[in-house]
């Protein structure tokens, strides 16, 4: 099959064009008065957000080329999404600025492996530059103004702050529709444990990657399920009770594996395998607790119980399990509350008791999983438009909280970029030809932030950038206010993880684009390109 081939300029502007009608169309919905986009999709599907990462969700172009260079970006979106889940639209922003100068000083004669070493050296100075400037939240309120300010809401902060407050930086917490036209959030009795679903066929909301169970039976077993004749029976009973199920084991594979899988694909039982957590004594002890928590009976062998035989009287239950890749959320569990709370005091006094911090770590996390709490986030909204903003607002906030909790925050709006402008500064002033070219390239990209959102909101970007580059320390514009101020002061502030991935993933592709000497195109992949792997139905859309 013959295939297309591109070289040099001609190459690289076409993939930067589809670039930059991404990044164009991301880049108005930054600050706090960023603008929405309308995403038409198949049918009548219609919505409108202010969220970068879902017009990014919903981009393509015609042009094979221009749609690769698109799906370039993409990546740069989806890979700090998923680290963070916050700074999309800024790591966007930063790929497009670092591009857009890298290949103006290439079409002026700067060799592009030069100019790379020169980009990723200054990035590395401004990303320590924006970590020594970084703090930890003092308090309640700082984790209420990150959250207020990624999730565009101060009721979001609120919420969140209150929620962080109850079941600490590590709690589990979930969002999900409300009946009401509010949003509430509660503390209810669940526990977690870092082991996910076996297989992708169990996934129920393959947008999340998560398998949702409601009101499902659980089955714990230290048995490794691999026959199908261990599994069937218990199988046939749940199903005739019209149940999902859970099942926890020592491993669950071949056979029965796959009956569970077809089961679940032939809608006649939804069911997800997991592994039980923890290993050897540690692993009995938290299957107990959990089991404990659900009501259940753990099937052993060497307690006398035969998975083959096992009844529903023997499985636990909860209000709703969520099972993602590498998690298992237990909420509600139908466990004995008398037992559940003489269990909690027996391993209070166990944690008294302790004398070493082994004993003192084991004894808190089994207590962990009977007494921590699950904090349940209840979106409501006038509308399923709004409710999905909305919805992608409060997980945009609870992962800048997350995010500023584990490497602490910055000044916000823009701010911490221009003031690691003088670390890059100082780092070029040792570099000559193309590496400093570079090294410039990056200064230049580190206003990009400030000036979108100043643009977004109205204002000169040239004279808010120039002005906040001269005075340093934290200082900015406040776009709400239209004043120059310290912007932590005021509780303007960002959380640094999301600030250093969205420089350092921007820096990785705008270096992976620049030194691109040619494009080969296979005609036969055209329609792929084109919908970035998707089939034709989920890509026929258009963003206006």
């Amino acid at each position: 099959m013959a295939r297309d081939l591109y070289y040099g300029d001609q190459a690289r502007k076409r993939l930067q064009a589809g670039m930059n009608q991404l990044a164009d169309a991301v880049k108005t919905t930054i600050g706090p008065k960023g603008r929405n986009v309308m995403v038409a999709g198949f049918g009548d599907r219609v919505f409108v957000t202010n969220e970068g990462s879902a017009v990014v969700k919903d981009f393509e172009l015609a042009d094979i080329t221009e749609n690769l260079g698109a799906q370039m970006l993409k990546q740069v979106a989806e890979k700090t999404n998923e680290a963070v889940g916050d700074g999309t639209s800024t790591a966007m922003l930063l790929t497009q600025a670092i591009i857009r100068g890298g290949t103006r000083n290439m079409a002026a004669g700067v060799n592009p492996m030069g100019l790379r070493r020169g980009i990723q050296g200054a990035v590395n100075a401004a990303v320590q530059s924006i970590g020594e400037s970084a703090y930890l939240p003092k308090g309640k309120e700082d984790i209420v103004q990150v959250a207020s300010i990624s999730g565009a809401d101060r009721q979001t902060g609120e919420i969140l702050g209150e929620i962080m407050d109850q079941v600490g930086q590590d709690g589990v917490i979930t969002i999900e529709d409300s009946q009401t036209m509010d949003t509430s959030f509660e503390i209810v009795k669940g526990s977690q444990f870092d082991k996910g679903y076996l297989s992708e066929y169990m996934v129920t909301d393959t947008e999340k990657m998560e398998a949702m169970l409601e009101h499902p039976y659980i089955l714990f077993t230290d048995k490794k399920i691999s026959s199908l004749g261990d599994i069937i029976p218990i199988l046939d009973k749940v199903a005739q009770c019209g149940r999902k199920l859970l099942i926890v084991a020592e491993d669950v594979e071949g056979e029965a594996l796959k009956a569970l899988v077809i089961n679940k694909l032939q809608g006649a039982i939804d069911s997800v395998a997991v592994r039980a957590p923890g290993v050897g004594e540690r692993k009995k002890a938290l299957v107990d607790e959990l089991a404990l928590l659900t009501g259940a009976t753990v099937v052993r062998e060497e307690t006398g119980y035969d998975l083959k035989k096992a009844t529903v009287d023997m499985l636990g239950e909860a209000e709703k399990v969520t099972v993602r890749k590498d998690r298992t959320i237990i909420v509600g569990g139908a466990g004995d509350k008398a037992a559940i709370a003489e269990e909690i005091e027996k391993l209070r006094r166990m944690l008294a008791e302790a004398k070493d911090e082994f004993a003192v770590d084991r004894a808190r996390e089994r207590l962990g999983k009977l007494a921590g709490g699950v904090a349940v986030i209840r979106v409501g909204a006038a509308s399923e438009l709004e409710l999905k903003e909305k919805k992608a607002r409060v997980e945009d906030a609870l992962n800048a909280v997350r995010a500023a909790l584990a490497e602490g925050i910055v000044a916000g709006g823009g701010v911490a970029f221009c003031n690691a402008i003088p670390a890059v500064r100082k780092y070029a002033q040792q570099l000559t030809g193309d590496e400093l070219s570079g090294a410039q390239v990056v200064m230049e990209a580190l206003e990009e932030p400030m000036r979108q959102i100043a643009q977004n909101a109205g204002f000169d970007s040239g004279v808010v950038a120039s002005e906040a580059v001269k005075q340093g320390n934290g200082v900015g514009l406040d776009v709400i206010t239209g004043e120059f101020v310290r912007m932590a002061e005021v509780g303007i502030v960002d959380p640094a993880k999301v600030t250093k991935l969205a420089l350092k993933n921007a820096a990785s592709m705008a270096s992976v684009f620049l030194t691109t000497e040619v494009d080969v195109i296979d005609p036969i992949d055209e329609a792929w390109l084109r919908s970035g792997g998707k089939t034709r139905e989920e890509s026929n859309k258009k963003v206006y």
